[in-house]
This record gives structure tokens, C-alpha cells and sequence, in this order.
């Protein structure tokens, strides 16, 4: 009740996180984009289950991702250097405060965000699942 109250009150671009986009796309489509601060899965997680049911590997290309459903492929790309990685998202997550996306060691690793620990990023969804 609160909320909903709270929400009629508030403009609109209040509603939606300020690092979130969805875009028209030619042919009536939209496209998912979204930055933000990435980060990695720690040592530890290795081996064990993610959300979606599949056993984290750090030699893998995968990402957790706190919406975007199991199995979509997005292009995580490092704005520092340039550099991207396409990614399957199969686990829930971050749970940092103020992080869009954690990604696999692997992933991590493509582009260069292994030595900064966080690092800003740009998402964009490549491919959804249906």
C-alpha cells in the first residue's frame, strides 16, 4: 500500500533504476541494455549449483544476473579498454549493492576485469530465450 501510494507521488524516472535502457529496435523489437558496476565469482563457488540448476565453472563464459532469465546470452563489454565477452546468464545475482552482473573467472578474465576486482560495464542482450 505504501508503495503504490509512494509511486503515484513520484515522477516517472524515479521508478525505473537510473542505469537500465530498453531501446526500439528496427522491426518492432526492443533490446535489453544496461551499465553498471561487474564483478566475479569468487574461488569458492566453484563446483558448486547456481540458480538455474548448473554447477558453476570458472572456466566457463556464464553470469549471474539479478532478472534476466536463464540461459540468455549478453555481450558484457569493459568501457575502459574496449574489450567485450558474450555471456549465458545461469545463476541469481549480484548481491553487491550498486553491481549489475558478476561474471565467471573466464569471462572476467576476456576483458580485464580480473586485476581491477570491479569495474564498469555496459550489458546488452544478444540473445533471449523464448
Amino acid at each position: 500500500m505504501f508503495l503504490s501510494a509512494l509511486a503515484t507521488r513520484l515522477p516517472f524516472r524515479y521508478l525505473l533504476p537510473a542505469a537500465l535502457a530498453v531501446s526500439s529496435c528496427a522491426g518492432g523489437g526492443s533490446t535489453f541494455t544496461q551499465s553498471g558496476k561487474a564483478s566475479y565469482y569468487a574461488d569458492k563457488f566453484a563446483g558448486r549449483k547456481t540458480a538455474s540448476g548448473s554447477v558453476y565453472r570458472p572456466s566457463k563464459r556464464t553470469a549471474a544476473h539479478n532478472s534476466l532469465p536463464f540461459g540468455t546470452i549478453v555481450r558484457v563489454t569493459n568501457p575502459r579498454n574496449h574489450r567485450s565477452v558474450k555471456v549465458k546468464i545461469t545463476d541469481r545475482g549480484p548481491h553487491a549493492k550498486g553491481r549489475v552482473i558478476d561474471l565467471s573467472r573466464k569471462a572476467a578474465r576476456k576483458i580485464g576485469l580480473v586485476e581491477a576486482g570491479v569495474a564498469p560495464v555496459e550489458l546488452k542482450v544478444v540473445r533471449k530465450v523464448k
